[in-house]
């Protein structure tokens, strides 16, 4: 698994791939306004907190662009951790790329590394609600 220690379809920005359905988080501001977005419309988050220094995480980007747009129903936001480091180092992230999955601004899972079949697996997993469903289990036998 690919990761580096502590950083639109066809838009390089900071070395950094995005596609046009990620957007990219500049301020905490913006973060909370796509976490808003998202509960608004019953959407998940899948947040990519990346760098541009980091191999792996260049890798996997035009891969997450894929992904925003074959997964309309989730909101795909990408945060640089240098660019964003305070805010970044309040989410505990300890290599690049990692992935958090929100729904309703809480995390649900998150994801450390560039496997690109990791990610879509996880991501199908939310889909077609078995992670959500073994969640309610669990929270039915306590």
């Amino acid at each position: 698994m690919g990761n580096c220690m502590e950083k639109k379809a066809a838009v390089i920005d900071d070395g950094i791939f995005y596609g046009a359905n990620v957007d990219k988080i500049f301020n905490k501001e913006q973060w909370d306004e796509k976490i808003s977005e998202a509960k608004k419309d019953g959407k998940m988050v899948i947040a990519n907190f990346s760098s541009a220094w980091c191999d792996p995480c260049q890798v996997i980007a035009p891969f997450f662009a894929e992904l925003s747009a074959k997964y309309p129903s989730f909101i795909f936001l990408a945060i640089d951790v240098d660019q964003l480091s305070e805010f970044s180092a309040s989410w505990d992230i300890q290599a690049t790329p990692t992935f958090f999955f929100l729904e309703d601004g809480q995390k649900l899972d998150k994801l450390v590394g560039s496997e690109n079949m990791e990610l879509e697996k996880k991501l199908i997993e939310f889909v077609n609600g078995s992670i959500n469903h073994e969640r309610s289990l669990e929270s039915d036998l306590h």
